[in-house]
């Protein structure tokens, strides 16, 4: 039957009116009676849990605004909240990070049916590759798929100078997943995920990471827990155990940087895009700086009354974005 914490949850769940965390809560103690033996009721659970999921996701479909609710009291100023439309179609990635995100997604649509065999979906996801490359696109993608708000920790109010004040936010952080179901981001993850032999480390930071470690494993919420970092080999080694996947971003190649190129500048007319001198242009250039070139060309284009794109603006673009050195900013 249900532990004293899960029945202690579910009451308060019902009584914030959270019907996330209600289902969620109820997915456990399903789970737990299937792993006792207890198939029929364990089966009977699931039918009903997934008839309120239906219920629940209909209602919010009828519903014209999807309200976002922005957080309050302590945890104010602790993360940003927001409800992204992104979808998986609007990246560019390579076809092996594709398919990986596509198994997130599967795996937590079809949770119930996991933890009523004792097994858990990917929630714990750590991103790395170098900046502009779509890591954090990502975590508003999940957002996107799985009707989730995204929520962004705020590094800057979370680190304090004051011994163990971090680490107390960092749980209230924590403490959040399990009451509001979301997709928590930790972007620019380095700033607390350092490694414990760092040089410049004075001790508090190496507390923080031990308390986000702790965190982490004992983590049993609904939401999905994303942290973002250029730095992989600032990470401490620790860190890679505790996710459940690690995706490794780079930058895009010719043929990706062609598809960007498509995408962006769909509603516009071109003369011959002469690709050899386009992709050459951007050669090393990330993600986010291909579509920015594009936006600026699209600008000129459009300032001067005109529906085509020229090669030449675009190329043109693409220099403006990078370093007097030649490389991308």
């Amino acid at each position: 039957m249900a532990t004293a914490q899960q029945l202690k949850a579910l009451i308060e769940s019902f009584t914030e009116n959270n019907p996330d965390r209600f289902l969620s809560v109820a997915s456990q103690i399903a789970a737990h009676a299937a792993r006792s033996g207890k198939e029929k009721l364990a089966q009977d659970l699931l039918k009903l849990i997934e008839q309120a999921r239906r219920a629940s996701n209909a209602s919010r479909e009828a519903s014209q605004v999807v309200p976002i609710t922005q957080p309050t009291g302590e945890l104010s100023g602790l993360v940003s909240a927001a409800f992204p439309k992104t979808r998986l179609t609007d990246m560019v990635l390579p076809t092996a990070i594709n398919h990986r995100l596509k198994r997130v997604l599967v795996e937590y649509r079809q949770s119930d049916r996991l933890q009523l065999h004792g097994l858990s979906p990917r929630r714990k996801l750590l991103l790395l590759g170098p900046p502009g490359c779509g890591k954090s696109m990502t975590a508003s993608v999940i957002a996107g798929e799985l009707h989730l708000p995204l929520l962004t920790v705020q590094f800057h109010t979370l680190i304090t100078k004051f011994m163990g004040e971090t680490a107390a936010k960092l749980r209230l952080v924590f403490d959040a997943m399990a009451k509001s179901r979301g997709v928590y981001l930790f972007d620019e993850f380095d700033a607390i995920g350092a490694h414990r032999q760092a040089g410049h480390d004075v001790g508090e930071i190496r507390r923080v990471l031990n308390s986000f470690l702790v965190f982490l494993e004992q983590d049993e919420s609904g939401s999905m827990i994303i942290g973002a970092s250029n730095l992989v080999e600032m990470l401490d080694a620790a860190l890679f155990r505790r996710f459940d996947d690690v995706l490794h971003y780079g930058m895009p190649t010719r043929d990706m940087a062609k598809r960007l190129i498509v995408s962006r500048l769909a509603a516009f007319k071109s003369t011959r895009w002469q690709w050899k001198p386009t992709l050459a242009a951007a050669e090393g250039m990330s993600h986010a700086d291909i579509v920015k070139a594009c936006e600026d060309a699209a600008k000129e284009a459009v300032l001067a009354d005109r529906d085509t794109i020229r090669p030449s603006e675009l190329r043109r673009a693409m220099l403006h974005r990078r370093t007097p050195t030649g490389k991308p900013c």
